[in-house]
């Protein structure tokens, strides 16, 4: 069997661990043959891959970003389309893909299995946010990144006395400013799922700063407060019709040190998060991800997506893994509270 290998959306620390750990096992136990499509779903599109050997995939699983590339292509607009797609795999003499991504990239999956096309996925996203699975891999390493950021951002705030306000992302949900925000001790944390006033964020960090400390506000791209009608985007949006959102902190650091009176900065952590070397338990969880994978295309489960359920790797239908987020629930959001001010 040849199956066609696919990295598409954001790019995501782990990414080359999951590639490596389909293809190791693919040959070594099952004698499969691999290709990986160039930038995601454009490659599956014009039918542009490279083979993936065994000595091609050794030693990736430190490394960050994609062997493979990656896009937000979307493979039913512009020419695409399931019938495309089984033609050009048709042309390729390629079986079945494993397609690695997010919610959008998982969303086309199974449109295109819907349609008939062999196709399995695993979940790959930074923000956490996909259901049916406890963690995605890359989220891991986002909150270590965060983390340590943050960590260097108090020592600049304390030295000056000074607010910071520290913007990182997670789109509609707040996982990765709810650990990472926990873990460095920030004094506010703002997640999208908790919309709150200007008057209670100034409070939290007036009580920070009449204690003698140099307050920290952590903040999701997808926070709004309370009198907000959406989350604050800029950049227009996506191949899939998704608002880019950012640049929430940029707009609360004015208002704050104009109803606080303390000097106030803010930062964007940005795409710093998604680059570098991914942690241990991201290439691990993303390696065994992988081999699961192949069990799911050996096993025929198609239309599934592999996931982590506990210790555990499980295999789930797109149905059940798709169409709501993964919010963070109101216990794990009140946990985080009792800290701040």
């Amino acid at each position: 069997m040849k199956i066609g290998i696919l990295t598409s959306g954001g790019d995501c620390p782990g990414l080359n661990a999951v590639i490596r750990g389909a293809v190791l096992k693919g040959v070594a136990v099952h004698g499969q043959q691999f290709v990986g499509y160039r930038d995601g779903w454009r490659g599956v599109v014009e039918g542009d891959v490279i083979e993936l050997t065994r000595g091609m995939v050794q030693g990736i699983a430190k490394s960050g970003g994609t062997i493979l590339g990656t896009s937000r292509t979307n493979p039913f607009e512009n020419g695409g389309g399931a019938d495309v797609v089984g033609a050009r795999m048709a042309d390729l003499g390629v079986d079945a893909m494993i397609a690695i991504g997010g919610e959008g990239t998982l969303a086309a999956a199974k449109r295109l299995s819907d349609a008939g096309i062999k196709i399995v996925g695993v979940p790959k996203t930074i923000d956490n946010d996909l259901d049916a699975t406890d963690y995605t891999f890359g989220f891991d390493t986002a909150i270590e990144i965060a983390t340590e950021a943050m960590d260097r951002l108090r020592t600049t705030g304390e030295s000056h006395q000074r607010c910071m306000i520290a913007e990182v992302m997670g789109r509609h949900v707040g996982w990765i400013a709810l650990h990472s925000g926990m873990a460095v001790g920030a004094h506010v944390i703002l997640i999208p799922e908790q919309p709150v006033s200007m008057d209670q964020i100034a409070g939290w960090v007036k009580l920070a700063d009449d204690r003698g400390r140099a307050p920290l506000v952590v903040v999701a791209e997808g926070f709004r407060t309370d009198d907000m009608q959406q989350a604050h985007s800029e950049h227009g949006l996506d191949a899939f019709g998704r608002p880019r959102l950012g640049g929430i902190a940029n707009q609360l650091a004015p208002e704050l040190e104009a109803r606080t009176g303390i000097e106030t900065r803010a930062t964007t952590l940005g795409h710093i998060q998604r680059g570098g070397t991914p942690t241990a338990f991201d290439r691990v969880l993303a390696t065994r991800l992988g081999m699961a994978a192949i069990d799911s295309v050996v096993n025929g489960q198609w239309g599934t997506m592999v996931s982590l359920r506990g210790t555990e790797i499980d295999h789930v239908d797109f149905e059940d893994a798709l169409g709501r987020l993964k919010d963070v629930p109101q216990h794990r959001y009140d946990e985080a509270r009792i800290l701040f001010g």
